[in-house]
């Protein structure tokens, strides 16, 4: 009997449901749980998906296993690929890279804006620098559709406003964005996924909204780890988890050194 899906085999059997046939899609070397989750999607739903992973843009049907990379410079991946991508071109010309991105954040506040910059102290001066916006800021600009990914969930990261903004979500609610022509290629971002749960923007001013809890996470936990007040949908769900086929696949031929377990 296959042993039951972890918390982030959850989070990656949920990223593969929502992308799709022909996407073509960036992945960080170090964000494990949307590589995982788009290299299901593309094993199963999605067999025409263009991946760049590193430095590579490759089809992957055939690859019995995927090892992980390390570095988005690991030369190892070239064995599959297509073409070479040369990161310079990414953000030159990223209309034409990528139709799904997923952005990271030191905080995150209520409208989906992220800070990679760094940490202020009481003082109002910069106290933690962070890894600066890493071409978040861009990508998630021209991307179709753009997501937000947690890999940890605390008050300390949801904040009511964050410090610096690398990534422009709702901005400071309601129409801001569009005050800002900022809605030329997308709407903004669609949902924040979190080891706690799942939320989208579907509220009238665009402040994040609970639509999925995670299994055995409760709606009064995310409340207590979450440091602003968010809406609740009226027909949340628990997110569904991973069949034994979607199971198999992570395991024996995406995440092979169990990362996510």
């Amino acid at each position: 009997m296959i042993e039951r899906a972890t918390n982030q085999e959850i989070q990656a059997f949920y990223i593969s449901s929502i992308l799709q046939d022909n996407d073509r899609l960036f992945v960080g070397a170090n964000l494990h749980v949307p590589r995982a989750g788009a290299l299901l999607a593309h094993l199963t739903h999605a067999p025409n998906m263009k991946l760049s992973i590193g430095m590579v843009s490759t089809n992957l049907l055939y690859a019995d296993r995927l090892e992980p990379t390390k570095f988005s410079t690991d030369y190892r991946v070239s064995r599959w690929a297509e073409c070479m991508v040369i990161h310079d071109e990414i953000f030159q010309r990223p209309q034409y890279c990528s139709d799904v991105f997923f952005v990271g954040g030191m905080q995150i506040d209520r409208f989906g804006n992220t800070n990679l910059i760094g940490i202020k102290s009481p003082e109002g001066n910069l106290a933690v620098r962070g890894p600066g916006s890493l071409g978040t800021t861009t990508m998630a600009h021209y991307a179709k559709r753009y997501y937000i990914y947690a890999p940890s969930h605390s008050a300390n990261i949801f904040v009511e406003r964050v410090d610096y903004i690398s990534t422009f979500g709702y901005g400071q609610g309601g129409d801001h964005r569009c005050q800002l022509n900022l809605n030329q290629f997308n709407e903004g971002p669609l949902e924040v996924i979190t080891p706690l749960g799942i939320f989208d923007f579907n509220t009238p001013d665009h402040s994040m909204r609970l639509k999925h809890v995670h299994s055995g996470v409760s709606v009064e936990y995310i409340t207590t780890n979450t440091g602003f007040e968010f809406a609740i949908a009226e027909d949340i769900t628990e997110t569904a988890i991973p069949d034994a086929d979607a199971l198999l696949l992570l395991r024996e031929r995406v995440d092979v050194e169990g990362t996510l377990r």
